[in-house]
């Protein structure tokens, strides 16, 4: 069944946050925190030195965690060392997955980088910079190691391109709910109900990102027809935080901050579904 399981019976919430940020021993503290707050997927992100599709609070967390040593090998050790029962979707650049060389077999490219997060528990990829009409190596390695490979889906999106993810799709789709760069915001798009109209008849869950910041928003997104809400910013923001050395923030109270945050968003989402089947009993 995949990451599609976890969005069957309630909305999923689906949190990122950079592996390695702000170092590699607090990071682990961070992730296991969002779980305890009500994440249901987490996607960990593998940085890469060039993220075009990154605001700047997600640019600055993929440079703490490049600067605290983070590589491709070093992310498998990573998740090997986290203590999580949730699925781990891997978010990164195809660069990375292209270069990519086995340790052990020897072997470069899509399936080596497949097969290592598969030994270490990896379900899936958002690979921000692939186009579907590239996927198909990518793809195949998913197939053979049971991953599932998700795709954002723009408010632009359309046409050919759109048809071609829905062929490659799996687990569920990232629609972003507003053009641009990540990072949070204080108000929602309108723009969200048009894009999930748009994959309405796709047969994968739609999880809506880019800009979610409050349980209020996570609610708002869900009621529209949302199955799930992706929050990235609003958490790197409180991790920034901890890592800023003219901020008094200790250690245990940015991971107590973050699971608070994660407790709100998830239970916002679940609001949004109660009032999303209230309406609708109306």
């Amino acid at each position: 069944m995949g990451l599609e399981r976890v969005f069957a019976d309630e909305p999923a919430f689906v949190p990122y946050v950079a592996a390695g940020d702000p170092t590699y021993e607090e990071s682990l503290e961070y992730v296991e925190a969002l779980e305890r707050g009500g994440a249901d997927v987490i996607e960990l992100g593998l940085p890469f030195s060039e993220p075009i599709a990154e605001g700047s609070t997600i640019q600055e967390a993929v440079v703490r965690s490049l600067e605290g040593g983070m590589t491709p090998d070093r992310y498998f050790e990573f998740v090997e060392d986290l203590d999580v029962e949730v699925p781990l979707v891997c978010m990164t650049y195809y660069n990375l997955i292209a270069q990519y060389t086995h340790p052990e077999t020897g072997e470069t490219g899509p399936r080596a980088f497949a097969q290592r997060a598969d030994e270490v528990g990896i379900e899936g990829f958002v690979v921000v910079d692939l186009p579907a009409e590239e996927a198909g190596p990518l793809r195949e390695a998913c197939d053979e190691f049971d991953q599932d490979l998700v795709f954002i889906i723009a408010p632009t999106t359309r046409g050919e391109r759109l048809d071609r993810m829905q062929e490659h799709v799996s687990g569920y789709v990232y629609v972003q709910a507003r053009l641009g760069v990540t990072g949070a915001r204080d108000d929602v798009s309108d723009q969200t109900e048009g894009s999930l109209a748009r994959v309405d008849d796709w047969d994968v869950p739609k999880a809506v990102g880019f800009g979610i910041k409050t349980g209020e928003h996570a609610e708002r997104i869900v009621s529209a027809g949302a199955d799930g809400i992706i929050v990235g910013s609003a958490l790197v923001d409180i991790v920034a935080d901890g890592a800023d050395p003219d901020v008094d923030q200790p250690f245990a109270e940015t991971a107590q901050r973050l699971e608070a945050k994660a407790r709100e968003l998830k239970e916002g989402a679940l609001a949004g579904a109660e009032r999303a089947a209230a309406e609708q009993s109306d």
